[in-house]
């Protein structure tokens, strides 16, 4: 099973994102702040990371340099969740050296295409990205995963 880290300063958005995530087998982490964000890479090794660009502490931009400046983090996949959605934001977010662009209000079907082509090497050895069995998503995952 997959691990996501989640690093968004918004708790509403954190909880989205997290059943989101869970309805389909993910394990999911979290952090609050871009410092956060960076800690818990380091004791958590997660196999990708979910990164809001306007957070406290660092924001986005900063942590993706400072993980792309480590060697032992260099390839971890990066995807930007960000209300930046502005004609040539996306360009810019991947030209900072993101693997993925997510613009909020998250989609649900966005997420699992961004999921599968970043995981996809992780899916071919068997790990299963798929809901968990008898697991239930919230009234908001249900309706983010049907819009």
């Amino acid at each position: 099973m997959s691990k996501v880290l989640i690093a968004e300063d918004n708790a509403v958005n954190r909880e989205l994102l997290r059943e989101l995530l869970e309805m389909r087998g993910y394990t999911v982490v979290e952090a609050c702040d871009g410092g956060e964000a960076l800690r818990m890479i380091e004791q958590t090794q997660p196999d990708l990371l979910l990164l809001d660009i306007g957070m406290p502490v660092l924001d986005g931009f900063a942590v993706v340099r400072k993980i792309r400046e480590n060697p032992r983090l260099a390839s971890l996949p990066l995807v930007a969740v960000t209300a930046y959605a502005m004609q040539g934001d996306r360009e810019k977010i991947l030209n900072a050296q993101f693997d993925g662009y997510l613009s909020k209000p998250v989609n649900s079907r966005s997420l699992s295409e961004e999921l599968d082509r970043l995981l996809n090497n992780r899916t071919d050895q068997g790990i299963s990205q798929n809901q968990a069995p008898g697991s239930q998503p919230s009234g908001k995952a249900r309706a983010a995963h049907e819009g």
